[in-house]
């Protein structure tokens, strides 16, 4: 899986892309756990308030399969005015 990450999912996990190894059966929870456990807590706490696109289509239940070589991209929270 490919996850890609925007604006301060970027700084907190210290790369733009990355390719993650997950199980079969893997879920975008299996995914972020995965994700904190390499990084942090700084990324961690982005994970908590980010939302996710799973190969461009917005996601909001956690316990959505990721099939092999899907992509993940990572949105933290925008602000904008």
């Amino acid at each position: 899986m490919t996850v890609r990450y925007f604006a301060g999912a970027r700084a907190a996990a210290g790369v733009h892309e990355e390719k993650v190894q997950l199980p079969d059966d893997s879920t975008v929870q299996d995914a972020l756990s995965a994700l904190a456990r390499r990084h942090g807590s700084a990324l961690a706490r982005v994970l908590l308030a980010a939302s996710f696109l799973v190969d461009g289509v917005a996601v909001r239940d956690r316990s959505a399969a990721l099939p092999d070589g899907i992509g993940l991209d990572v949105l933290p929270p925008f602000a904008g005015g």
